[in-house]
């Protein structure tokens, strides 16, 4: 393989793995707050992108001020379900709490799939671009579409890491994924802490497919794929771990773009892309059971 084709893996992997960080942060943190994993991520993703595509392609509204639409939508999107869905578990309305919460966003996913086949049917969408044409770096090219949404990406993600390390909705955040009940006996309100962190959640997982929709596409099985990576990658960074999710992502991004062009049968390389993921985190996790930033537990 020629420098010049590892170079464009390499630049591939890490825009593909801002994508995968996105939504995988958003997983990281309802699981690291609320203590359940959200079974409707890949279906709040596939909401971001359309409704970037009606208020980029259809309204006509500026593509980064469309980006900016998905992601407050898809927050009080998030905030709704949280009170009407999962608040019920820490209000000791559910006996069997897991299983419900299993079953509740499970249900809600096929709802969400099913009612965007109903509004826009089963074909694909390609909205608006946020950047058209491509950049040059000598014999290097890349797409200005993606870069452009990557770097959309990386700047939403600094965002959050700057409202939770410096923000007082942030710290309250880390109080309650640390200790729902002590936070609350110091004066944080855990429930208000939780609509929030699970907005937080729903709007990186709609900028995640916000952002990605001009590149691959937007249709109502959108994040099937996607939420699966994403569970791999949270897993893979530790649990809760927002750094973990971050790294864990680029690194995921990196080795299937690398291993799509290190295997010398490219057809078949590229025909088990989707499954390198699962390969990888069975390797960390064989040397590493708690994921690359998480922490070991004893249990008594």
């Amino acid at each position: 393989m020629s420098l010049l084709a590892f170079s464009e893996q390499v630049i591939n992997g890490l825009i593909i793995g801002v994508f995968y960080a996105l939504a995988a942060l958003g997983l990281s943190l309802i699981f690291g707050v609320l203590k359940i994993v959200n079974f409707a991520h890949g279906e709040l993703y596939m909401l971001g992108g359309f409704v970037y595509y009606v208020f980029a392609s259809l309204f006509g509204l500026p593509p980064v001020a469309a980006v900016l639409v998905a992601c407050v939508a898809l927050f009080l999107v998030g905030m709704a379900i949280e009170h009407l869905l999962i608040d019920p578990i820490y209000r000791g309305k559910v006996e069997r709490v897991d299983e419900y919460a299993i079953m509740i966003t499970f249900g809600l996913a096929i709802l969400l799939q099913n009612l965007m086949l109903s509004i826009f049917g089963p074909w694909t969408k390609r909205p608006e671009a946020i950047f058209r044409g491509r950049i040059e770096i000598g014999e290097l090219i890349v797409s200005g579409d993606r870069l452009a949404a990557a770097g959309v990406g990386i700047v939403l993600m600094g965002l959050l890491l700057y409202v939770l390390r410096y923000t007082w909705a942030g710290k309250a955040v880390r109080a309650v994924s640390q200790d729902r009940e002590t936070a609350a006996i110091v004066g944080v309100n855990a429930k208000l802490t939780g609509m929030l962190a699970f907005g937080l959640g729903s709007a990186l997982a709609g900028a995640a497919g916000a952002l990605i929709g001009p590149v691959f596409l937007v249709y109502p099985t959108m994040g099937v794929i996607p939420v699966i990576k994403a569970y791999v990658i949270v897993v893979l960074g530790g649990l809760g771990s927002v750094p973990g999710a971050i790294l864990g992502a680029l690194i995921l991004g990196l080795f299937e773009n690398l291993a799509t062009v290190l295997i010398p049968d490219t057809t078949r390389a590229l025909a088990y892309k989707d499954a390198y993921g699962l390969v990888l985190l069975i390797v960390v996790l064989i040397f590493r059971p708690q994921g690359l930033f998480g922490e070991k537990v004893r249990r008594s």
